[in-house]
């Protein structure tokens, strides 16, 4: 699964979608994510899950293996139109 594949009106798509759930501009977003800041999504998720994201972002193996559940890769296709 090579993500830089992804159609850009799909990641336009997802960025709103993630936007209006953590109320957060898409724009805004987008600048963080493509600095490496999660700020505004950590905001939103309780300490609990803050830190297992953070946990998971500090470990490329967990992202790995997290991408590559059959759930993720399902969505993934959705997203990408495959």
């Amino acid at each position: 699964m090579n993500m830089n594949n992804i159609d850009p009106k799909n990641i336009s798509g997802l960025l709103e979608v993630v936007s209006k759930k953590i109320g957060v501009s898409p724009e805004k977003l987008k600048q963080e994510l493509e600095a490496g800041k999660f700020d505004s999504a950590l905001n939103g998720m309780s300490k609990s899950d803050a830190a297992k994201f953070q946990q998971a972002v500090n470990n490329p193996k967990i992202v790995e293996k997290l991408m590559s559940t059959p759930q993720a890769k399902a969505l993934y296709k959705k997203l990408t139109g495959e």
